[in-house]
């Protein structure tokens, strides 16, 4: 009886905190952050500094996902897709490189009810800096694991490829 008194306490804490987002929260927290927005509601598509994103959900089937188109696959060579990949494991954080319909995106993918307002927020960032660092540094934050930031890689890796061509 004890056992079962004890669960029923963590399962009631856990429910406490279940999210219950949704399409008008999901569009006020992007109308929040974006530089425009336009599409219906569930699909959305909207500039977010300069990178063109889209945001997909499905109320029903309790999925989201936010995406950004960065090249046609076909401009992918190996070293690109295998950095991509390699990405995915250490660098990509929540965010994916993926390939659908010929291209190549960032691509943020969650149940939709779970999500809090700052995940959908910090999914948009991360959607941008994977779009933005793509053939550099490969990150969806501004943090690279064993320190440093962005900007600071993408300079050495221009290094790199200058003193290359050289």
């Amino acid at each position: 009886m004890k056992k079962l008194l004890i669960l029923l306490l963590f399962s009631l804490g856990y429910f406490s905190y279940a999210q219950n987002m949704n399409n008008d929260t999901i569009q006020e927290i992007i109308q929040k952050h974006a530089d425009t927005l336009g599409g219906t509601k569930g699909n959305w598509k909207f500039i977010y500094k300069e990178i063109p994103m889209l945001c997909v959900t499905d109320e029903q089937n309790n999925r989201m996902r936010i995406i950004s188109p960065i090249t046609e696959s076909d401009n992918l060579d190996k070293d690109l897709l295998l950095d991509s990949m390699t990405a995915n494991f250490h660098s990509a954080l929540d965010v994916k490189y993926a390939i659908s319909n010929g291209i190549l995106w960032s691509v943020y993918i969650h149940p939709l009810k779970e999500l809090t307002n700052q995940q959908v927020e910090s999914a948009i960032s991360q959607v941008y800096y994977a779009a933005r660092t793509f053939g550099t540094t490969f990150t969806s934050t501004e943090l690279i694991f064993g320190g440093g930031n962005v900007k600071e890689k993408q300079e050495e890796k221009i290094k790199e490829e200058k003193t290359r061509k050289f």
